[in-house]
């Protein structure tokens, strides 16, 4: 029986003609209506015509979240009084509980993804809802592109409705081509709003690290609201080891005390959908409680002020989640809970002068996120550089690169970016691009059940009491019976039955192209060939410290793993997954991981003493010089080289390093030197580069600099920069970008330091002279070196400065009326004392000798009373002696 009265109270249902209008007119539209007024709920019923009298159709909800597709299917399935799987259902990774009556959908965005790739018409589908679109996930923008290109291409009678928790709503109507707004007002209650920073500073989050001062004064504040407010109590904390951390804090409160987030049990996530059953509850949540998920019964909001966005590191092959400060949308997301069916209370545990420096909104995920995936699905698309999608925000350009690299090197798209057979058989694994690449070469090693564990623990990482080592995690996972250990295996049933029957990969050489994330592979200065990927030898291959198994053979395509222990096949797996982080030790808990990214385990781990590592995970703190490694694999070398082996490079590398050049014999995988002996004769080519790299690097000061040579480049300069062509332009860019022109043969000669310290830069500066033209012997007329005065000496001209410099004694120049000029350009003069001082400076002599000679006269006449100080300077000798000199001469 349909709850008709529960669906008459849901306020959206005002807004609901005004939609249909729309969708009826447009075919588009864009819904924006707060959290718990029923849009997620009650407007799907009505276009799929479950409640009125409209059309049945078949309507299709893509929910950010699972948590929030199963809710919101058995909100729904309760209305219509029923259970879901009859004309309401959901699909999420790995659970699809549908019927042959079902007209409503609920599924993740990317569910919806992977069916429509598999089916661009959506056949049967007449309406999508993409919900929550303003949290901007990444796989909601890209659900949004792929249907604006169906509604275009193939079905413009799909229905598409794009609905928003706020009412910033401009730009997806302008990417839905203008679609109209409709606005749905929620029943909304004041909320007072209680600033409660802590006592105490607390430090910023980095990483995922949160200060533990800040969470006791979350758990203090929670007790605090408990006292002072009436209700239940819902605290937004940023992720699982938080909620943990807090709950452990709340012991003895008299509430119950409750965890939603994405890891919690169905049956927890329940309890707390359904309301208090008379006690009083605490709920600790993600930000999936923001819009996502409504919980009856909040009178009281208890906001961290924290969440989690993830971050790609691309210069170190580095991605994961981080802790950032939540949005003040966000903030205003969360303190409305407070408020949803009564007046309430928000305490904000952050100063009332920090809110206003908050971001305005969360960063969208696709400027932050790593692009791989994302790049795989547009491959798959036919738009491999997403350059027609429409998007509210273009792919940063640096990300799809590195995206690209990755998925060349796994062979899921060829040399001109479009998507190869293995690429859409990765892109259909429902996994990241790495990890799908894992799962069917690691499938073509250890078999299909042994790869899919190990793949199911990295591509949901273990709660952190599992440990950082990777097969003990493992272990742990098969003899769980935690919620974690159950989904675990869920995911290892799920990726077992898509690699059997289908054939595995084609083993580690499977692709083409370099390793992810190594950049350009060799290092600049280097003569290289690269390595076959087979690993000679195995050498280091004791298990220390962590465990029990024999490290892992290296002969492939065996595919069952008999034999291998679960270290091997762990170690090996991840490694397939991230071949840029197969690490060697460098010392006691201390590893170099291929990338040149240095790792290092916390002082309790039982991996420390291993010789090398397959990181999984890691994350590099703010400030800190190496990354943290929080899960990874023991593995023997030959193991490690086998699965990074693109990046495996022998041959002679010659670079600057340590200020000098540096010449050896290098067999090296990524930065992690294998081998490595002098090198006597090194190629010339390449040593000519290793001191052009030192030049960039330390400057041009490494050549022989003399006084007249550095006064050439000045005057260069200067005629460069009044006169221009032809003379040369010798900035340091200028000269290292065209060191041929003028270093040369000096440079190809030169083999060290101390080689370049002899070229004398004077003479190889005249070699840029425009002697071609005749104009080089007018270097000294345009700009001289030194300029004759009256008194016959010849002062040097200093060319550093915007103007020319002429420093001389004043009664040098008596008689000299007019400045001297140096290609057109007035001399600055500074005019000296008798003892060399500064007495006066004019760019206008005859103005000088009319109004500022009497008071530098008055001044030092008293002073150097030996010299000449004539009332009219014009009229008398110029000279450089005394008076009594000037006489006797």
């Amino acid at each position: 029986m349909i709850r008709t009265e529960a669906l008459d109270r849901l306020p959206v249902r005002t807004a609901v003609p005004a939609l249909e209008r729309a969708l009826d007119d447009r075919g588009v539209a864009v819904l924006c209506a707060p959290p718990g007024t029923g849009k997620t709920t009650l407007v799907p019923l009505v276009l799929a015509g479950l409640t009125g009298d409209g059309p049945v159709r078949r309507v299709v909800v893509a929910e950010p979240r699972r948590i929030a597709a199963r809710a919101a299917a058995r909100r729904m399935a309760w209305l219509l009084g029923e259970r879901p799987g009859g004309r309401v259902g959901f699909t999420v990774r790995g659970e699809r509980v549908v019927g042959p009556d079902t007209v409503v959908e609920v599924v993740t965005t990317g569910v919806l993804l992977q069916r429509l790739q598999r089916d661009q018409e959506l056949a049967g589908v007449d309406v999508v809802i993409i919900d929550e679109c303003h949290e901007r996930h990444l796989d909601a923008d890209t659900v949004a592109a792929f249907l604006l290109d169906v509604r275009e291409a193939i079905r413009p009678d799909l229905r598409l409705v794009a609905a928003s928790a706020t009412t910033d709503a401009e730009g997806w109507a302008r990417l839905l081509g203008d679609a109209p707004v409709v606005e749905a007002e929620g029943v909304s209650y004041p909320v007072e709003v209680v600033w409660a920073p802590p006592a105490r500073p607390v430090k910023p989050p980095h990483g995922m690290r949160v200060d533990p001062a800040l969470l006791t004064h979350v758990a203090a504040t929670v007790r605090r609201a408990l006292g002072e407010r009436e209700g239940d109590v819902l605290c937004f904390l940023p992720g699982v080891g938080e909620i943990a951390r807090v709950a452990g804090q709340l012991a003895g409160v008299d509430a119950e005390v409750l965890q939603v987030h994405g890891r919690a049990p169905a049956a927890v996530q329940d309890a707390v959908l359904a309301g208090s059953s008379g006690v009083r509850r605490v709920v600790l949540a993600t930000s999936v409680a923001e819009s996502s998920l409504t919980v009856p019964g909040v009178r009281v909001v208890v906001d961290s002020g924290l969440a989690r966005e993830p971050r790609t590191d691309h210069a170190r092959g580095l991605s994961a989640l981080t802790t950032v400060r939540a949005s003040q949308a966000a903030g205003r997301q969360r303190a409305g809970r407070a408020g949803r069916e009564a007046a309430g209370a928000v305490y904000r545990c952050w100063d009332r002068a920090e809110d206003g420096r908050l971001a305005r909104f969360p960063a969208p995920e696709i400027k932050v996120a790593d692009l791989a995936a994302f790049a795989l699905q547009a491959a798959c698309w036919g738009d491999p550089e997403a350059s027609s999608l429409a998007l509210l925000d273009p792919p940063p350009a640096g990300a799809m690169a590195a995206a690209r690299e990755v998925l060349g090197a796994i062979g899921a798209v060829d040399a001109a970016g479009r998507v190869t057979d293995r690429g859409v058989r990765m892109s259909r694994l429902g996994l990241h691009p790495r990890l799908a690449r894992a799962l069917l070469d690691g499938a073509a090693e250890v078999g299909a059940r042994r790869a899919a564990e190990v793949v199911a623990l990295l591509s949901e990482e273990p709660p952190r009491e599992y440990g950082d080592d990777l097969a003990a995690a493992l272990r742990t996972a098969r003899r769980g019976q935690d919620g974690y250990a159950g989904r675990w295996k869920q995911e290892v049933r799920r990726l077992s039955a898509q690699v059997d029957g289908a054939g595995s990969g084609s083993g580690i050489g499977t692709g083409t192209g370099k390793s992810p994330g190594t950049g350009a592979g060799a290092a600049p200065g280097t003569s290289t060939s690269t390595g076959s990927g087979a690993a000679p030898g195995t050498g280091g291959g004791s298990r220390s410290g962590s465990g029990a198994g024999a490290a892992p053979s290296t002969s492939a395509g065996s595919g069952s793993g008999e034999g291998r222990s679960d270290d091997a096949v762990v170690g090996l797996v991840a490694a397939l997954a991230f071949p840029e982080r197969v690490a060697r030790a460098r010392g006691e808990g201390a590893f170099l991981m291929v990338s040149g990214t240095g790792a290092e385990l916390g002082d309790s781990s039982r991996l420390r003493s291993a010789p090398w590592l397959a990181v999984a995970v890691a994350d590099r703190p703010a400030h800190a010089a190496s990354a943290r490694v929080r899960l990874a694999a023991v593995v023997d070398e030959g193991t490690a080289l086998l699965a990074a082996g693109r990046l495996r490079v022998r041959g002679e590398e010659v670079r600057w390093a340590d200020g000098d050049v540096v010449a050896r014999s290098v067999d090296r995988v990524g930065a992690v030197e294998l081998a490595v002996r002098p090198l006597k004769q090194p190629d010339p080519e390449l040593v000519r580069g290793a001191l052009l790299e030192g030049l960039e690097r330390e400057g041009l000061g490494l050549l022989r600099w003399s006084r007249d040579s550095e006064q050439l480049r000045l005057r260069l300069a200067f005629l460069h920069r009044v006169v221009g062509a032809p003379w040369p332009d010798v900035s340091d860019g200028a000269l290292l970008a065209d060191p041929g022109s003028w270093l040369e043969p000096e440079l190809s000669r030169a083999r060290r330091r101390a080689d370049l310290g002899r070229i004398d830069a004077g003479q190889a500066l005249r070699r840029l002279l425009p002697w071609a033209t005749g104009e080089a012997v007018r270097l000294d007329e345009l700009a001289p070196e030194r300029i004759e005065v009256p008194s016959g000496s010849r002062i040097r001209i200093e060319y550093g400065g915007e103007q020319p410099v002429l420093a001389v004694k004043l009664q040098e120049l008596f008689g000299l009326a007019e400045t001297p000029r140096v290609a057109g350009v007035p001399v600055l003069v500074h005019l000296l004392s008798p003892a060399g001082r500064p007495a006066a400076v004019t760019a206008d002599l005859a103005s000088f000798w009319q109004d500022g000679y009497k008071a530098v006269r008055a001044e030092l006449r008293g002073r150097y009373p030996k010299h000449p100080w004539p009332e009219d300077p014009a009229t008398v000798q110029a000279t450089r002696y005394t008076s009594a000199r000037l006489k006797r001469s």
